[in-house]
């Protein structure tokens, strides 16, 4: 067994032997349903810590010569397929990690000659009684071993992107790496299955479209692997059940992924620490700072922030069109397409269906709040650095301090303007941005007559919290409001909360451009 031909089932051994594996060999049958056909090309994309290099390496354990994985894959899902003896350890695997040649090179045309360097040494070992046309030439020395062993290779890329996300800006150095592919790939009779995976889909080039014989799957595409992405609403709640974890709570914090056909998707990496931890907090972004998140949403798009704060708000999903993104990170026509790429990178969720995002859940909405706190969106950054003081000031009753906390978080934008409590409820979930860590919150639309309500109820872990109903009015005065709640009896509407209960009142006077509060406690 080599580092990259026939790599065997070590790397896979090490995976399962994991205290958390949930079996995802199914992907395996598909892989070998398509073997040797025309459909052979597989581009499987999808966001950082999602097990994209787990995958690999189960592809790897499953198809190299040189081992037996027979006893390794006995326990999962794909030993009840009819293929499973019949490709299991059959081929030569080439398994490269384009991140491992790109640390060491520096430049492309380095990166490639070491690439074939060491691929040729170890094809070259493997097979050094045959006779070559060039032993310098990795292709043609693939070919001859082909033509001899009559043995197809598996090509499996992992990282594959990651020359689009270090040399952006180099275009020569991307085509220079396109066409190795190409010329690895297509229309290569001794190719019995190529597997790219990363997190960015096929880079679209003109002319360099040269891996179109790829089938693409993707977070906004990706059709009967859509259950292998990441971790199912099934297999979350196996877990919960396992380590005693709340389900809902686990929902809360990392499902919202959402693929056609399958429905909830949650990120592997958190939903696995949460439970050998038991602890619901923010893992994903351990793996990278929130300024690559900030690059992109200050971009200078029409309508992008405005589009950005909506989301934030919870206010539904955003239409985008994605069909002109070039799959790199660089080359933006529109905020549609910032969006895209914002799919690609799992900031955002998306439903094929009606070809809208959404920020996926509590996790992914932290870094959004981080990003935008330390940018200069002027109000709206301010807001989100005080909406802690402006929630103390709530529960502790402090009604002048509240209603300057909303004042200051009043903004103007292109479409969202002052004009009734629905934008008046907007700009209080964001004066109380903060109080979405510790409470669920119910936003009501107006309905017809006159008011918008706001109720937020704590999650089970900050039960000492007190629940806050929350009513809005126009031009009128906050005592109103508070009246309001009492009368229409909005508390007995809480039937599953037992606790303390503080009635918020507020009202915007426009004559004035002043804001009131009113605070008062209830006990349910």
């Amino acid at each position: 067994m080599g580092n990259y031909l026939n790599p065997g089932n070590e790397k896979f051994k090490m995976d399962i032997s994991a205290e958390i594996y949930v079996d995802k060999t199914g992907l395996l049958e598909y892989c070998n349903k398509v073997i040797c056909t025309p459909q052979r090309f597989i581009s499987m994309s999808r966001p950082r810590r999602f097990g994209k290099s787990v995958t690999a390496n189960m592809l790897a354990a499953y198809y190299s010569r040189g081992c037996d994985s027979y006893e390794l894959f006995l326990p999962y899902e794909i030993a009840k397929a009819e293929s499973f003896a019949k490709s299991l350890n059959k081929y030569d695997v080439l398994f490269l990690n384009m991140q491992e040649f790109l640390s060491q090179s520096g430049c492309m045309d380095e990166m490639l000659t070491l690439l074939k360097r060491s691929v040729l040494w170890e094809l070259l070992e493997e097979y050094p009684d045959f006779r070559y046309f060039d032993s310098t030439n990795l292709m043609r020395t693939m070919q001859d071993i082909y033509s001899r062993t009559k043995i197809p290779f598996v090509v499996i890329i992992d990282e594959w992107d990651c020359i689009f996300r270090e040399y952006k800006m180099d275009s020569d150095a991307q085509k220079k790496y396109l066409d190795f592919l190409r010329d690895l790939l297509k229309d290569r009779g001794n190719i019995a299955l190529g597997y790219l995976t990363g997190i960015l889909p096929i880079k679209k080039y003109g002319t360099h479209s040269a891996l179109n014989m790829f089938d693409e799957f993707s977070m906004t595409f990706a059709g009967p692997l859509g259950k292998y992405v990441g971790f199912t609403e099934e297999e979350v709640r196996n877990l919960c059940e396992s380590y005693q974890m709340d389900f809902e709570e686990t929902k809360k914090w990392y499902d919202g992924y959402y693929l056609e056909d399958v429905g909830s998707i949650y990120n592997p990496k958190s939903v696995v620490s949460a439970m050998q931890f038991h602890k619901f907090q923010y893992y994903w972004n351990q793996t990278e700072t929130f300024e690559a998140l900030r690059t992109y949403i200050d971009m200078n798009f029409e309508g992008l922030k405005d589009d950005i704060i909506s989301l934030m708000n919870g206010n539904g999903k955003v239409s985008i069109d994605t069909r002109s993104f070039t799959n790199d990170m660089v080359t933006f026509h529109s905020k549609d397409d910032v969006m895209t790429l914002l799919v690609h990178l799992g900031y955002l969720g998306y439903r094929s269906e009606s070809e809208q995002v959404f920020i996926p859940n509590h996790e992914i909405l932290n870094e959004y709040v981080t990003a935008v706190s330390n940018s200069d969106w002027g109000e709206v950054s301010r807001a989100l650095k005080n909406s802690r003081e402006a929630l103390d000031a709530v529960l502790s009753k402090k009604e002048e301090v509240v209603a300057n906390a909303i004042a200051e978080a009043h903004y103007e934008t292109s479409h969202l303007q002052y004009h009734d409590e629905n934008a008046l409820s907007y700009t209080i979930s964001l004066a109380l941005y903060v109080a979405r860590n510790y409470y669920t919150v119910f936003r009501e639309l107006p309905t017809g007559k006159g008011f918008a309500d706001l109720v937020y109820l704590p999650r089970k872990q900050f039960g000492n919290y007190p629940a806050l109903v929350v009513e809005l009015k126009w031009n009128r005065d906050s005592e109103g409001a508070i009246e309001q709640i009492k009368r229409k009896e909005y508390c007995r509407s809480l039937s599953d909360y037992q606790g303390k209960i503080l009635l918020v009142g507020i009202n915007y006077d426009k004559k004035t451009k002043e804001h009131q509060c009113k605070i008062e406690e209830w006990e349910k």
